[in-house]
């Protein structure tokens, strides 16, 4: 038996240069696995609480330090490492509630994920192969989907436009081409938009920033793009509209520019675009709270897959009602949703076995950690959403879906 010798945590800071938590999780036996943890800018309010100093999102994060290297550290001493469920439930134990206020999601994440990496060390195996031992994989596909982000807006860029991703999905079955593809339209996009606005600027995310607060423009450039490469025919578009962003909770109403739309608008707006674009997916149409329209639009937009993120939080509870609802086809994966690797493998089994499309997702605040390539690839998930090319913390997730599908 492996045992947990030491559990640590360091700051270090995110791809938006604000504090974060690397979990580095060692054994008796010599083996250390580390969890580098993200942040968003973008977040449902039902996401797992994320501790910092000053309870701000940029504030640091020197209180889950502690808490990681004292109370949780004394806490698996000596604990088995390849008994991941026992390790979850314990730190789930540890904190007590249902959304990790008192020991914070990024401290139980950082932890959890290091385990399970510091396990798949000591048994010799890759950890996307380690993953799979954990859980009967239902999927049978076998190369995921990759969403480029190719077009920031919303929370993700200093601009007026609301949607806030605008993302290039080939429709290859090949990483490698998809990557190709991928680079050559935003290489494209970039020429375009130079020539267009006179500038080129980036959001959080490595895609285009542009001035604009039309949310038609970003997907006829795009077009344009796709057509001086010659890659039509094998690519589709996706949007997360993160709605909840430019909802306003007192009057109802959507506010897309200096114009302010209900919620029977921004459908028609969707049905639209999805006539004029090749849309593969719609995330996060509506507010958070709004289970009823995402499945009037799904009624409507069969074809197209309609996405929860803020919607769904990673959490298992909430994927049961969008289902239930018929709310949802298609749902996003981010591990510090809800703050522990079981819960995360529990809400994947879960939304595939019901015919949900799933797509794991890092985070605008980024760090060099690739779990999230290993997760789609032991799970066999329908995509991944990784940003644009270019930036080294998108990357090395690019890099190491490439090393697999190798």
């Amino acid at each position: 038996m492996t045992t947990i010798k030491n559990v640590k945590a360091e700051i270090i800071n995110d791809s938006r240069n604000v504090p974060t938590l690397s979990v580095s999780v060692t054994t008796d036996s010599g083996f250390t696995g580390v969890c580098m943890v993200p942040s968003g800018a973008s977040t449902g309010k039902y996401e797992a609480f994320e501790l910092r100093d000053d309870g701000t999102s940029k504030g640091s994060v020197t209180k889950a330090q502690v808490i990681v290297n004292t109370k949780i550290n004394e806490a698996l001493i000596g604990f088995d490492i390849s008994k991941q469920r026992e390790i979850d439930d314990l730190l789930i134990k540890l904190d007590g509630t249902d959304n990790k206020t008192n020991l914070g999601g990024n401290s139980l994440l950082g932890v959890s994920v290091a385990c399970a990496k510091a396990a798949a060390k000591a048994l010799d195996k890759e950890f996307y192969e380690y993953l799979q031992t954990l859980r009967e994989v239902s999927s049978n596909i076998t190369c995921p989907k990759l969403y480029f982000n190719l077009i920031n807006g919303g929370k993700h860029a200093n601009t007026s436009l609301a949607f806030q991703e605008y993302h290039l999905v080939p429709q290859v079955e090949s990483v490698v081409e998809s990557l190709d593809i991928a680079q050559k339209v935003q290489d494209a996009l970039g020429a375009l938009i130079l020539e267009k606005y006179g500038e080129v600027a980036r959001g959080d995310e490595g895609g285009y920033a542009i001035p604009t607060e039309n949310i038609r423009e970003p997907l006829e450039i795009l077009s344009q793009a796709v057509e001086v490469c010659g890659v039509k025919d094998k690519v589709m578009f996706a949007l997360d509209v993160a709605a909840s962003s430019f909802h306003n909770d007192s009057n109802q109403l959507y506010k897309i520019g200096n114009e302010e739309h209900t919620k029977e608008e921004l459908k028609d707006t969707y049905i639209s675009l999805s006539g004029d674009f090749p849309l593969i997916s719609i995330e996060d149409p509506f507010h958070e709270e709004d289970f009823e329209s995402f499945a009037e639009l799904q009624a409507v937009l069969p074809s197209v897959i309609i996405v929860g993120d803020d919607l769904t939080v990673t959490n298992v509870k909430r994927v049961e009602k969008a289902i239930s609802m018929a709310s949802i086809t298609g749902m996003i994966i981010k591990p510090n949703q809800i703050g522990t690797l079981s819960e995360t493998i529990d809400t994947i089994t879960f939304a595939q076995k019901n015919g949900i499309k799933c797509i794991v997702s890092h985070r605008s605040g980024e760090t060099m950690d690739d779990m999230i390539a290993d997760i789609t690839v032991a799970f066999k998930t329908f995509g991944i959403k990784s940003g644009a090319r270019g930036p080294e913390v998108r990357e090395v997730k690019y890099r190491r879906l490439s090393a697999i599908q190798k």
